[in-house]
């Protein structure tokens, strides 16, 4: 006889046990074990823990509970990649107790989120901006939510999302529960759990900044120009997929080229690609379509992908924290994992910040012996054509400075076109800008 599953003794309902059992989840981590049964019971909650420890289901199977006993729930999140990772999440568990689930999130067709909302969802997950959106267009109401979820709730405020936070939180009932979870609780997070939350349990697993015990991690001090060389390297070491992170979309993209014309399997992740784009880079990676993947900070928490074998930081994060987010990609749920960092001589400072937070020294490794730069990962720009203005033909001047340009109406025609008064401020001297 099977013996009880661990999540026997946490106040789940009978039927959610059932399900539980049958995707096999038979033991719960330890921010789900002392999270549950205080969210079950109705208590405010602010839970920190590792990334990869099983936030999602810590609050969705209390927010699951609560919308098949009447009440309704809004989980709010900062990235279209992590609204799909628990949404996933939502319809694993919640869909054969015919749970209704609306996913409200930029870059996807309006009509099908209003389809998703007139089916009367049970519970609503979505990012700022959208959920924003579609209280202004009068598509949803929060007045009857009666739990809400921030999740990731330190990268929403670092992403700028505060404003919209703000007027959700005036939109939901103030009778409410209120839960955070996030790997780590700034103070502007505290600040916003002593004016929303009610006498909030706090739950800390790990220590703010802690680090997955499995990973192991390594340290290259390498000059800026050799970083695609070290990368090359890299990849012919490490037969499994690798995770790589960069600063900007548009390193994201050359690097992807590169690595590409290396003969891998790759798909680039960043704000610039399209929805449909950025799932199937998720899919492609996670059924291993593509062994590689190229990303920006945009994926440090959106990727749920269990077995990554390298987390590599071919640029360090702007902060100490996402240092934390990224290689939590890595070493999942108890697993293992590796992670290695590039790092220009310059810095040094920024290497030691990390340090400081995950109360570790990072290994220093000696830089190898690179390969010759047989394929640029960095192309070279196309080379500079001064402006050729066409004259003559129905067209007319079709120049940047043109009236008719859009260039020109957008205020992006050149300097000629422009001058400055006594206080610094611009005007149009052509006569055409009046237009």
């Amino acid at each position: 006889m099977n013996q009880p599953s661990g999540f026997y003794n946490l106040g789940i309902a009978p039927n959610i046990l059932g399900i539980l059992d049958k995707l096999n989840f038979k033991v719960p981590t330890p921010i789900q074990e002392r999270s549950i049964p205080p969210a079950i019971e109705g208590k405010d909650l602010i839970g920190i823990a590792q990334t990869g420890t099983g936030k999602t289901l810590a609050f969705g199977i209390p927010m699951i509970q609560a919308a098949l006993a009447g009440r309704r729930g809004l989980v709010v999140l900062p990235t279209r990649e992590l609204a799909f990772q628990v949404h996933e999440t939502f319809q694993k568990v919640g869909a054969p107790l015919r749970l209704r689930t609306a996913i409200l999130i930029g870059g996807e067709p309006i009509r099908r989120q209003l389809s998703a909302l007139q089916r009367d969802p049970q519970i609503i997950i979505g990012t700022p901006g959208r959920i924003i959106d579609h209280l202004e267009q009068r598509t949803v109401s929060l007045a009857s939510v009666g739990v809400l979820v921030l999740d990731e709730a330190d990268r929403m405020l670092d992403m700028g999302f505060a404003p919209q936070l703000k007027r959700i939180l005036q939109n939901v009932p103030r009778d409410r529960q209120t839960m955070l979870f996030s790997a780590t609780m700034p103070q502007d997070i505290v600040a916003i759990a002593q004016s929303h939350m009610k006498l909030p349990m706090r739950v800390e697993i790990a220590p703010s900044g802690t680090m997955a015990e499995k990973v192991t991690h390594e340290l290259f001090f390498v000059q800026k120009h050799d970083k695609p060389r070290l990368l090359e390297k890299i990849l012919t070491e490490y037969r499994g997929s690798v995770l790589v992170f960069l600063r900007t979309k548009h390193t994201v993209r050359r690097i992807t080229q590169g690595v590409r014309a290396l003969g891998y399997t790759v798909a680039e992740l960043h704000s610039n690609r399209s929805l449909g784009q950025r799932k199937d880079a998720l899919e492609g990676f996670r059924n291993g379509r593509y062994r590689i993947l190229i990303a920006t900070d945009i994926a440090a928490r959106g990727i749920d992908v269990r077995g990554i074998e390298l987390v590599l930081n071919y640029d360090l994060p702007q902060t100490a924290e996402d240092y934390v987010h990224r290689i939590g990609r890595t070493g999942r749920m108890g697993g293992v994992g590796h992670a290695i960092s590039f790092a220009t001589p310059d810095q040094r400072g920024d290497v030691r910040g990390i340090e400081r937070l995950i109360r570790a020294t990072l290994p220093l490794s000696k830089l190898p012996e690179l390969p010759p730069a047989r394929i640029s990962l960095l192309p070279q720009r196309p080379p500079f054509r001064p402006f050729q203005p066409h004259f003559g033909g129905r067209q007319g001047f079709s120049g940047p400075s043109s009236p008719r340009s859009p260039r020109f109406r957008s205020g992006e025609a050149g300097r000629s076109g422009f001058g400055h008064d006594a206080g610094g401020r611009r005007f149009a001297r052509s006569k055409w800008r009046s237009r």
